[in-house]
């Protein structure tokens, strides 16, 4: 039952290929720290492999046949890409869903202020964070300001070793004796996760001169006035590149992994596939940290939408006809896991624990304690994918996410399950996760792709 470390059975050849997607993954992360940005990368690599949008044929009047490759996307926050397969589609499909949404600090619709000659802006936490992790650490500012006029300004700053960081204090170490007193939950409460972003004050400015002069620069770098924050997105998120991470470079940290590192994989088995039997999907969803609630979360009706839109350009919509598909379709709910840590080996049940390096992860169950909110997976599913991976030597291995009475989590399988699919959740192990720089294993990575990749050729 005990699965060995992959590294041990990589060729020359592995270790070539390995190395190729793990820089190609650093550079995703690099340029996709929000869901937008996310979205913008995966719209542009599926381009690249010959994917267009589902409107071209709409509007073509075409239909859609075997072997075409189409893409939907929401609100610029969710995608679905779909692989026209060989077998009719009433079949069903084989999805792979991820989400690229990560935990971060949000900037609030009335957040800019100023006290004692700084300048700050106000946060609110999105998704389960340590407050903690966050103070005095170099961080960046992405997002978008919709104005009045229709016109959306990006805003990107932090990221170019030009650009200045921004910043969240915390009290020094000589006068925090009773804040070391406090439960972890409390050292850093959530209104005091304030952004530093100014201390310089405007010339001739008797009020607030600090936070004058921030919205004099704002203005003219960005055409934007501090009424425009009512209607703008901005993500507060770790600034810098992930990096190979230890001596042996067998690992990556970087920001965003959970879970990105599944969304990746996931996208580039869709795009390496060909000539397949049964359609396949890629869905990258929106929210997940949140409960995958709003307009492009998985709660939402934008994949159920987008597979009725598929059907019409095929020429066989009919409601009995999307029901049928869902139901028929498989899944895998690609999050991560907790990788085993055993600097806090008191927290995991060895046996059934995720480790590093081993390979794909399947969570026959999330949810908390007595499985709440799992989607808790069917064992004959779970026997189709043991074969399948075997067969293709995909290194895997099954995984709780921790001891049963010491919390838990969830993830968008359940969602999926409501249309009756096979869905388990399967992904890749994590160090560190929610925190604002996580580690994996390239070699679960690459292992990831792999089992995506049979996944959608053979299930």
């Amino acid at each position: 039952m005990e699965r060995k470390n992959v590294w041990e059975t990589y060729t020359k050849e592995d270790e070539i290929k390995l190395e190729s997607l793990s820089e190609a993954y650093k550079n995703f992360l690099n340029e996709g720290k929000t869901e937008r940005e996310c979205a913008e990368q995966i719209i542009k690599e599926a381009r690249e492999k010959g994917y267009r949008p589902l409107s071209d044929w709409q509007e073509s009047g075409r239909k859609l046949q075997t072997g075409d490759k189409v893409y939907v996307v929401g609100k610029k926050k969710i995608v679905a890409l779909f692989q026209i397969g060989k077998a009719p589609i009433q079949e069903g499909m084989n999805i792979l869903c991820a989400h690229i949404d990560s935990p971060r600090l949000d900037i609030k619709q009335n957040p800019l202020y100023e006290d004692t000659d700084f300048a700050f802006l106000d946060t609110h936490y999105y998704g389960g964070v340590k407050k903690y992790q966050w103070v005095t650490i170099p961080l960046a500012i992405h997002g978008v300001v919709a104005k009045k006029d229709g016109e959306v300004v990006e805003i990107k700053i932090g990221e170019k070793e030009s650009d200045p960081v921004v910043y969240i204090t915390d009290l020094l170490i000589h006068l925090s004796q009773r804040q070391m007193e406090k439960k972890a939950h409390e050292v850093i409460e959530g209104e005091k996760l304030d952004i530093l972003i100014g201390s310089r004050p405007l010339k001739n400015q008797e009020k607030d001169a600090v936070k004058e002069n921030i919205l004099k620069l704002l203005k003219e770098t960005y055409g934007i006035e501090e009424e425009d924050f009512l209607s703008a997105e901005l993500e507060i998120v770790p600034a810098g590149k992930a990096r190979d991470c230890g001596l042996d470079r067998s690992m990556i940290a970087a920001y965003g992994h959970d879970d990105r590192v599944c969304a990746y994989p996931s996208l580039v088995a869709l795009l390496e596939a060909e000539e397949l039997e049964k359609t396949g999907c890629c869905l990258l969803v929106d929210k997940e940290e949140i409960g995958s609630v709003g307009a492009t979360g998985m709660r939402s009706r934008f994949f159920e939408n987008a597979v009725a839109e598929l059907l019409e350009a095929m020429g066989e919509y009919s409601d009995l006809s999307l029901r049928r598909i869902l139901r028929n379709s498989q899944m895998l709910s690609s999050d991560v896991s907790a990788a085993y840590d055993p600097s806090y080996s008191e927290a995991y049940e060895k046996k059934n624990a995720a480790y590093m390096g081993r390979g794909l992860v399947l969570n026959k169950y999330t949810g908390s304690r007595g499985k709440s909110g799992s989607n808790d997976a069917n064992a004959e599913y779970i026997g189709k994918l043991r074969r399948i991976f075997d067969k293709n030597e995909i290194a895997f291995q099954t995984s709780e996410l921790g001891k049963v009475d010491f919390g838990g989590g969830g993830t968008i399988a359940y969602i999926a399950a409501l249309y009756e699919m096979e869905v388990i959740d399967s992904g890749v192990a994590v160090l560190s996760m929610h925190a604002p720089w996580e580690i994996i294993s390239k070699a679960d990575l690459y292992e990831a792709k792999k089992g995506y990749l049979a996944f959608l050729k053979e299930a």
